[in-house]
């Protein structure tokens, strides 16, 4: 990239200037720009005058030169020449390439962007990365490192520096035409030098000139280099400890490094790094360490002690990957297959074969979409499992035991793949086969255990107290019906709206029914809530859906939706007491309010009286009363409570007639569905909204406490 070959560019008419660009002149009288610089956007034609100024302004003011529209190419790409009234002096001809292989590439180029405009239009050095792999091919994309924040009047801030030269290598690769805005400025495109400096038309303009036509040349990243030893990041300097007792002798490093950086797509032609260069390499890429070890693994058994503890040592570095990158799309192409044919069954193994970890969010729901598997196993291979292995061995990955359970559950196919790629894996990481072996008689076992019904699907609810918007953190609990509770962590719990929240109940209470043994089981839903959140009406909450032709329907219609107040035995610990002596005596006795009783004292004297063992209440009475009157009744250990929230007095109590609140309770959540349902068929004008408070058994679910930060990396649950 020569400075003096720099060229500002101005289109309009006379006395008046429309358009402002970059060039680089690659010949004494052409210059290289982007075609929309040099024309009026309006009509499409070439503005009537063009006038360029070559060099750099830190050579001294050049003179501005005429120039015309020489050539733009014939397919549509945003390039074009100019051809200058005067020669000038370039030098050395312009050195074409062509970016090459998988690493990114550094670049750079000058250019007169509208952000740098002062009292004239200053140039501004670009520079950055070009990665090979981003874009369709059509452009390069350019990562600019330092970017221009958007004008505040909306115009463009790297208007001007379209047509500049972009350079690999000290070759010229393309030619800026636009930015990305969606990348907050930080990114820019540019026409690949090989879309069209094969053109006839373009090559008969150099013909006969000492540079000939341009002839590329394949440009590949080179491999990342060790800075000086005082400046080393920590990370390097770990690495390279790690790394020189392995690979001491040159030949052998050389050859390994160069196995590696072609791995990575770099050029390795006279790559000859020292093991300060090779840790450089190998902290640049997550996946470096994996990949290079598999080589040595494979090179030298002998050296299996020295690598395993290398392994084990790296783990607790920062940007050091379990997996390599063969390994990690190894994977990822199973677990694709398991998210189409089990789409529950990632989620259900994690609970079960790491169960003491804090897991990944996305573990946390019912179901792994494929969109889903790359961050998500990228979070799994920080995670450890703190079983025992034989001494002297390193620990099983929890990603490893979790495929493992995987491949029990799965179709045969696909469980063979993943036991061979389990295996392949902890002999590259030097896991001893008998801790493996345990860990797959484990899932086996697991796999093998009868699946009870999840018999309830448990959602607790706690309001978000720091935004007036009402939002709530939610968590997931799944109860089944031999007793066991199935906890999905949110370790990073969000707040949700309320369709939020009734989405994420709905998806789970869908992938629930798909589980193994559920079949045509519909799970109950009970909502946990504290006291002052008793009148939440959630069986009227919609899930946010996009369906266009079903739409949505509320909680409450589509499952039997009940409310639970564990806070209340807190409040008044018998109450739990209290609750089973009500089961155990009257579960079919029930106390139907009415306007004999006038106020919470005689509300209490009935249920400490002659209905101390009602285990049913249903709740009438005046509307200011109402929430008083319900704690009252859940702080004496009543477990089932109805009442109508839309009740304004006594006089409301026949809308619950058609419910037979008194009837037979284990009856009464469906009754209350199917109202729910019909009144939402057939709204009424005096409708009930009946509201449930159902304690099943005296015994309260309880989530473990909600989690508001991100847990560290591998931690373990208590």
């Amino acid at each position: 990239m020569d400075p003096r070959r720099l060229a500002l560019i101005h289109g309009g008419t006379t006395g008046a200037r429309h358009s402002v660009g970059t060039g680089y002149l690659i010949a004494p009288r052409l210059v290289l720009t982007a075609r929309h610089v040099l024309v009026n956007r309006a009509t499409d034609e070439p503005w009537p005058e063009i006038r360029i100024r070559v060099g750099h302004p830190c050579g001294g003011q050049a003179p501005t030169l005429r120039a015309e529209l020489l050539w733009h190419h014939p397919r549509g790409l945003d390039v074009a020449l100019l051809y200058v009234e005067d020669a000038a002096d370039v030098g050395q001809p312009v050195r074409w390439g062509r970016p090459v292989g998988r690493a990114p590439l550094r670049y750079e180029g000058l250019g007169f962007p509208r952000a740098a405009a002062g009292t004239t239009r200053d140039p501004e050095h670009l520079r950055g990365v070009l990665p090979p792999l981003s874009g369709s091919g059509e452009y390069y994309v350019l990562d600019q490192e330092p970017a221009p924040a958007a004008g505040a009047d909306g115009e463009k801030p790297w208007g001007g520096a379209s047509g500049a030269a972009v350079f690999c290598d000290d070759h010229l690769v393309g030619v800026v035409v636009h930015d990305d805005r969606a990348f907050a400025n930080r990114r820019l495109r540019a026409v690949p030098a090989h879309a069209f400096v094969d053109d006839s038309g373009f090559t008969a303009h150099l013909a006969g000139r000492p540079e000939g036509p341009p002839r590329l040349i394949d440009i590949g990243a080179a491999p990342p280099k060790a800075g000086p030893a005082d400046g080393c990041p920590p990370t390097e300097r770990a690495l390279a400890n790690l790394l020189r007792p392995l690979l001491a002798d040159p030949v052998a490093r050389w050859a390994h490094a160069r196995e590696l950086a072609r791995e990575l797509g770099y050029e390795t032609i006279r790559y000859e790094p020292s093991v300060a260069d090779l840790a450089a390499l190998v902290a640049a890429h997550p996946r470096a360490l994996a990949t290079l070890c598999g080589g040595l693994a494979a090179a030298d058994e002998r050296a299996r002690a020295g690598l395993t503890g290398l392994l084990v040592r790296a783990r607790l570095l920062d940007g050091v990957s379990l997996l390599s990158p063969h390994e990690y799309d190894g994977l990822l192409d199973l677990l694709r297959t398991v998210c189409k044919e089990h789409p529950t069954l990632l989620p259900r193994a994690a609970r079960e074969a790491l169960r003491y970890a804090v897991l990944p969010e996305i573990l946390t729901r019912p179901t792994v979409s494929e969109q889903d598997l790359g961050g998500l196993v990228e979070e799994l291979e920080a995670l450890s499992d703190s079983e025992r292995v034989p001494e002297g061995t390193p620990p099983v990955p929890a990603l490893l035991r979790l495929v493992e359970y995987v491949a029990a559950a799965a179709a045969d196919e696909v469980a063979a793949g993943l036991r061979s790629w389990s295996e392949e894996t902890a002999r590259r990481l030097g896991i001893h086969p008998d801790a493996l072996r345990e860990r797959r008689v484990d899932a086996s076992a697991w796999a093998h255990r009868p699946t009870a019904p999840v018999a309830r699907v448990v959602m607790e609810l706690k309001r978000d107290d720091s935004t007036d918007q009402e939002l709530y953190r939610c968590r997931i609990l799944l109860a089944g019906e031999d007793g066991s509770r199935t906890v999905l962590h949110d370790a990073r719990t969000v707040p949700k709206t309320p369709e939020e929240a009734a989405r994420c109940l709905a998806d789970t209470v869908a992938a629930t029914a798909a589980e193994p043994g559920q079949e045509d089981h519909v799970p109950w839903v009970t909502v946990v809530v504290d006291r002052t959140d008793l009148h939440l009406a959630v069986d009227e909450w919609e899930p946010d859906t996009s369906d266009d032709i079903m739409g949505g329907q509320p909680l409450g219609v589509e499952y039997r939706v009940t409310l639970s107040c564990p806070d209340m035995t807190d409040y008044r610990p018998q109450r739990a007491q209290d609750q089973r002596r009500r089961w155990q005596h009257g579960p079919a006795q029930a106390l139907v309010t009415d306007p004999a009783c006038r106020d919470g004292r005689q509300l209490r004297h009935l249920l400490g009286g002659e209905h101390r063992d009602a285990a049913q209440v249903v709740l009438n009475g005046p509307a200011g009363e109402r929430a008083t009157w319900l704690q009252i009744c859940l702080a004496m250990g009543v477990p089932v409570v109805l009442w109508d929230r839309a009740a304004a007095s006594y006089e409301d109590s026949e809308r619950l007639h058609t419910l037979r609140p008194a009837g037979r309770p284990d009856e009464l959540p469906e009754r209350v569905r199917d109202f729910r349902s019909r009144t939402f068929a057939y709204p009424g004008e005096r409708a009930a909204r009946p509201s449930l408070v159902w304690e099943q058994d005296g015994r309260h679910p309880a989530p473990a406490p909600l989690l508001f930060s991100d847990p560290p990396k591998g931690t373990h649950a208590p």
